[in-house]
């Protein structure tokens, strides 16, 4: 997907050139204010920014240069926003059957997605008697079941309290194996982000600070609003065993890392978050220690926090394609190992955050 909008208000300006790929989930992430909704109204032909651009799979649905705008009911997207806005005096089967009937779908893939999102018991129920995750679940069934080329969701998750959240991860979470279309997935929250993003791009005052896959992405040491007060990398792991001792071994290009036990079949797919303040730097492994966890890396780049007197200590892992990670440490540790670009140092994983 191709998008460049320039929008001006009298306190804010957007201004984004952006080149997206149109498989997978594409979360945009930024403070609030930063420009993200309006980013998605954009693109959503709610907002019509002048000079804008924005064509999917070889498609234009705006191009300002030949005057062409094709309005938002004629864009074959889906949206969904914080409220489910389900039309209250129709059941959950009423609501999806509307849906299905704007878009001319006569039931085509009914069944598997009732399926998919688990709300086949709901169906003779009215919205009024389901929880809020019940409702985003019907709601994001009834987008898709407008057959869209792109799926969109504006905050999905932020009027959910955290149980909520939880029930509902798993499902977005399928649906990201499951769908053939790309999802554009605006959050200001990082574990929705770390948890099914395959591409980033993070918003700062209306302007695109970075864009680029998920994982390259979160372990660059310049961006000024990383998910989250303490950046993190995501690693994507493969479950190689279960040990006796109740621990779980999971690998990657460049080592392995041992988690409690997951209930998870060997060669099954897990995505791990490792905070840069979980990660402590050592010239040499020792033996005497009780993290688990000791990989063996070359620091990268170093980047000054100031005026906190630490330092984020970007580490390449040893391995063909083995990635990136971050570790966050103070400037006179930094100092007293002369921490530096080419420097071999073990890495020390304190703790490994399992998503999903």
């Amino acid at each position: 997907m191709e998008a460049r909008f320039r929008l001006d208000y009298p306190d804010f300006t957007l201004d984004v050139d952006l080149r997206l790929p149109e498989t997978g989930i594409t979360a945009v992430f930024g403070p609030s204010g930063s420009g993200k909704s309006t980013l998605l109204r954009c693109v959503a032909g709610l907002e019509r920014a002048p000079g804008g651009f924005l064509a999917l799979a070889g498609e234009t649905w705006q191009d300002e240069s030949r005057k062409f705008f094709l309005p938002t009911h004629k864009r074959p997207l889906g949206i969904v926003f914080q409220e489910a806005s389900l039309f209250p005096h129709l059941s959950v089967r009423k609501n999806l059957e509307y849906g299905m009937k704007r878009a001319g779908n006569r039931g085509e893939g009914f069944d598997a997605m009732l399926a998919l999102l688990g709300i086949r018991a709901l169906l003779e129920r009215a919205p009024e008697g389901l929880s809020g995750g019940e409702r985003q679940r019907v709601a994001i069934a009834r987008a898709l079941l407008t057959r869209p080329r792109l799926l969109l969701m504006d905050e999905p998750l932020a009027a959910l309290d955290l149980k909520r959240k939880l029930e509902i991860l798993p499902y977005l979470e399928k649906l990201h194996d499951e769908l053939s279309i790309p999802v554009l997935y605006i959050s200001h929250a990082p574990d929705e982000v770390a948890r099914l993003a395959d591409h980033l791009v993070l918003i700062d005052n209306g302007r695109a600070a970075a864009s680029g896959p998920l994982v390259e992405t979160l372990a660059r040491l310049d961006l000024p609003h990383a998910p989250g007060d303490d950046p993190g990398v995501v690693l994507e792991t493969t479950v190689a065993g279960h040990e006796a001792d109740g621990l779980t071994r999971l690998e990657f290009p460049g080592g392995a890392l041992y988690v409690s036990r997951r209930d998870k079949p060997p060669g099954s797919h897990v995505r791990c978050r490792i905070h840069a303040s979980d990660v402590s730097l050592a010239l040499a492994a020792h033996g005497d220690s009780s993290i688990l966890n000791i990989l063996p890396a070359t620091v990268v780049a170093v980047a000054p926090i100031p005026p906190s007197g630490h330092a984020l200590v970007q580490l390449k892992l040893r391995g063909d394609n083995a990635p990136l990670l971050l570790a966050r440490i103070t400037e006179r540790s930094r100092a007293a190992l002369d921490i530096a670009p080419g420097r071999e140092i073990v890495a020390q994983i304190k703790a490994v955050a399992l998503l999903g």
